[in-house]
């Protein structure tokens, strides 16, 4: 423990969390009624991280991460607990579709991430040229692949299927998802389940084919389980440090608390907020690490024995997005969005275009439609800084100029609002899987200490949420075992 450095006004352990975002957040949220006194400190001037929502046109629409997958009962259960569980929100319709080649194109029926399940689906979307899919077709026939540890997602998909799959297919995705390309992507990382099925067939189309259910003949392919939050995903955070400070008196959710240092100190651990003459310490008996890896890794390389994790920490890259919302009279598409078929459309990197992915974000979300028609466009790969340093009013030009090409709407929005979000995506690039398993094992070495976030298991609201239930356990776990150490130094 922390032993006299502790502060007095409080005899429970003290857990410090660094990072203000979801998943230092939802940290705080499982430790609430725990015997520990918690202290979240965020850098920035506001809580949430990449979880905001404001109004457009009167409507609130997320600014950032919008959704979850709802059938992922940890993070239900969190929203439950938080007395959100009558707030969740279904999705209407989740089918995405790819303008690409002239045309607002049909994803294959069946697919795994954009890789096809059969190349009767791929013909059937229209979605490769003759030529792409006279190569993809290799894949039926060609030997199995030898993976002598990870490759890119480009070197494998393209391996087996061609060029034209990984960039009009699997790489909108990845965009989508990560902002990376696929030729810098994981294979084993962010296609975990079809690496794995890859081992056991000789073809990718199979693979994928044994991940994702058959459809009856006439039947449509299933929504996705995804869920929203009435009034924003963006409100989640608010809550969290409500239910937080109502639970637990003793706990601090502070603002603009930088933490410039992170030491050992005897048992526990000595937390530097701020620089200078303004620094203050603080001492903890366990640390959960809820911070991006640049500033992870900076803090890390402090403490002794951690320069393994630090130095993983720091080869992990982040893309930026900036999303552009608009919003329309209801008449102003050509037949409206709702029979479309598809509630977003991804761009391929090979058109050229500005924006990578469109969402009808009313479509999707029911309980949103009204009077006007709410459209994300969705700008940032990795490699695209300079277009996000376009002015406001150049973003939404051009995200006007590419919607009204691609659908046909007519007129300005009514309403516009330019979201930009810096270094929001961690990188799942070549070896991440390693690279993640060396930053918890040398963490793992670290008494008292914990990681949580979107660049472990996930970008995802709800992964991020599961490893901070992780993290939260982890600590009151080694906790528990200082006390009980205690105890029996103490003849107890």
């Amino acid at each position: 423990m922390a032993g006299t450095e502790r502060d007095q006004a409080s005899e429970k352990p003290h857990v410090v969390v660094i990072g203000g975002g979801i998943a230092g957040l939802a940290a705080a949220f499982c430790l609430r009624n725990e015997p520990v006194r918690v202290t979240v400190l965020e850098g920035s001037s506001r809580i949430g991280g990449k979880l905001a929502v404001s109004d457009v046109a009167g409507v609130p629409v997320d600014e950032g991460a919008e959704s979850l997958y709802a059938n992922r009962r940890k993070t239900t259960d969190l929203i439950k607990d938080a007395g959100l569980g009558e707030r969740i929100r279904p999705a209407g319709l989740t089918t995405a579709a790819i303008w690409t080649r002239g045309a607002i194109r049909p994803q294959p029926a069946r697919q795994f991430m954009g890789v096809p399940c059969t190349i009767d689906d791929l013909a059937a979307s229209g979605v490769l040229s003759e030529e792409g899919l006279e190569r993809a077709r290799q894949d039926l026939v060609l030997p199995a692949s030898e993976r002598d540890g990870d490759v890119s997602v480009a070197d494998y998909v393209g391996g087996r299927f061609g060029q034209e799959v990984v960039d009009r297919l699997v790489e909108p995705f990845l965009a989508g998802v990560f902002s990376g390309r696929a030729a810098d992507l994981s294979f084993e990382a962010t296609l975990t389940p079809l690496a794995r099925g890859a081992a056991r067939h000789a073809s990718l189309a199979d693979a994928a084919d044994a991940l994702v259910p058959r459809l009856a003949e006439g039947e449509a392919p299933a929504s996705v389980s995804v869920a929203t939050l009435e009034g924003g995903f963006g409100s989640l955070p608010p809550v969290l440090v409500a239910e937080v400070l109502a639970a637990a008196p003793d706990a601090a959710i502070r603002t603009d608390a930088p933490v410039s240092r992170l030491t050992r100190a005897g048992d526990g651990w000595r937390v530097t907020v701020g620089s200078g003459t303004a620094a203050e310490e603080l001492a903890a008996d366990a640390v959960v690490m809820a911070a991006p890896a640049t500033a992870a890794a900076r803090l890390l390389a402090d403490v002794p024995h951690a320069s393994a994790a630090a130095s993983a920490l720091a080869e992990v890259p982040y893309s930026s997005v900036t999303t552009v919302t608009l919003a329309y009279p209801r008449t102003a598409f050509p037949g409206g969005l709702t029979g479309r078929g598809y509630s977003a459309y991804r761009v391929p990197a090979v058109e050229g275009r500005a924006v990578k992915e469109v969402t009808f974000t009313t479509v999707k979300w029911p309980h949103l439609a009204g009077d006007v028609e709410i459209v994300r466009c969705s700008l940032g790969r990795l490699g695209e800084e300079a277009l996000l340093q376009r002015d406001d009013a150049d973003l939404v030009a051009l995200a006007t100029a590419e919607l009204a090409e691609a659908t046909g709407v007519s007129g300005p929005p009514v309403a516009a609002r330019v979201s930009r979000w810096a270094e929001a995506l961690p990188q799942y690039t070549v070896g991440h899987t390693a690279r993640v398993q060396r930053i918890r094992a040398a963490v793992a070495d670290q008494p008292g200490l914990a990681v949580c976030g979107a660049l472990y298991d996930g970008v995802g609201v709800g992964v991020c949420m599961a490893t901070a239930r992780k993290a939260a356990d982890q600590v009151l776990g080694w906790l528990a075992s200082a006390r009980a150490a205690q105890g029996v130094t103490a003849g107890v």
